[in-house]
Formats: structure tokens, sequence, C-alpha cells
């Protein structure tokens, strides 16, 4: 009795839901057709069908859901590997130091590290390598001190791209003890291509562990 009553409650389930399974094997047939000769064995080969349509639907979900699974950490693993930003300041000393004035124009190499997501910022030379096409939002600082009023104050930098300069904040005059400027661009970048600060001829920063003089770069989404 309990077999019978099993067997029309998978016969209901059966008429509510569809199985998306493939078509019927020989095996399955068969077992149709012995259900039709043999009344005895009907209710068995009927139960056996229908654990062999659930096991073929939840298997073929099962796969589906793996494959999903993976396309999404592949999509997670691209987002992972597109990251990119940095921030530094030019020293983290605890006594206010200088850089500059020099002859020439000089690169300013960063040396303290806030973050450097992706590694493209290079302390030694102060350059940041694009590491793929992009829209990227670029920001700089530059502080400096006289020393003393009436001292020329010269706080200035000139932020370029593969040597071409891009936005160039100064404040050069003798009324400030000190001062600062500050500008932020984004602007579309090419992989490889070359991020930097320039320190113009007569101009000199100064900082210490407040970091008066930053620059900072972050990939606001990619267009490769």
């Amino acid at each position: 009795m309990q077999a019978i009553i099993f067997i029309c409650l998978l016969g209901l389930v059966s008429s509510q839901y569809e199985w998306s399974i493939p078509s019927e094997t020989e095996e399955e047939s068969s077992r149709e057709e012995a259900c039709v000769t043999d009344k005895a064995t009907c209710g068995c080969c009927m139960m056996q069908q229908q654990i062999h349509r659930m096991k073929t639907f939840f298997n073929m979900s099962l796969n589906q859901l793996e494959m999903e699974l993976e396309r999404t950490k592949n999509i997670l693993n691209n987002i992972r590997a597109s990251r990119s930003a940095f921030s530094v300041a030019l020293t983290n000393s605890d006594s206010m130091s200088c850089f500059g004035p020099f002859r020439d124009d000089t690169l300013i190499t960063y040396k303290h590290i806030f973050i450097n997501l992706g590694m493209g910022y290079n302390a030694n030379t102060g350059i940041f390598t694009v590491p793929r096409d992009g829209v990227y939002s670029l920001a700089l600082t530059v502080y400096s001190d006289a020393g003393s009023p009436g001292n020329s104050l010269a706080a200035c930098g000139s932020l370029q791209v593969n040597g071409q300069v891009v936005a160039g904040p100064k404040d050069k005059n003798k009324q400030d003890q000190e001062d600062s400027a500050s500008i932020v661009v984004a602007l579309h970048l090419t992989a490889g291509d070359k991020v930097a600060v320039n320190l113009p001829i007569g101009c000199f920063l100064c900082d210490d562990k407040s970091h008066y003089n930053t620059f900072t770069g972050i990939l606001l989404y990619s267009t490769d």
C-alpha cells in the first residue's frame, strides 16, 4: 500500500513539473513495455523511471550551477587583476626637509607609499606605468616652506604623461612663508603610458610625516 501511495505521489509531482531531460533511452522504453506485460512489476518499473528522471534532472542542474560558478570566479579574477591605484607622499621623515631647487627639471621620487595596488608605481623612479587602457583620476598637491617671511616661495610641480605636461600647480611669491596648490584631472590613458611629476627649475618642495606633498592615481574604469 505504501509503495502504491508513493508511486501516486510521484505521478502527481511529475504531472506538475516538467523535467528538462534527454529523450527516453531504450532501457526506459523496455521498462514501460514490461509494465504493460507484467502488472506485478509495474509499480517497481514506474518508481525506477521516476528516480532515474529525478537523478538526471538534478545532475544537469548541478552541472549548470558549477559552470555558472566557474564563470563568476573568472569574472572576479579579471576584476581583481584590473585593479590599479596608488597614493604616495614625498617623504615620511620626522623633521621638515626640502627637495630642490635644482638647475634642471627633475622628476620627483615620492618615497612614502600609502597604497600601490597593482604595483604600477615605482618608488625608485617616481614613475607610474599605466597597466591597462582606461580612464584614470590623477591628483597632485605641492607644498613648500620658504623658511621665513620675505624669502622667495616656489611651490610648484608639473604632472606629465610620457614627458608631456598635462597640468602644473604652482605658487611663486615673496608674500607667503608657506603655501600649497592642488590639481585633480581625469585622463584616458593607454597601457604603457608613463605618468610622473616634474619639479621645474627653481622650485622646491618641503615635507615631513604630515605628508603635505602627495601624488595619487586611480583607475576609474578600463576601456580595453
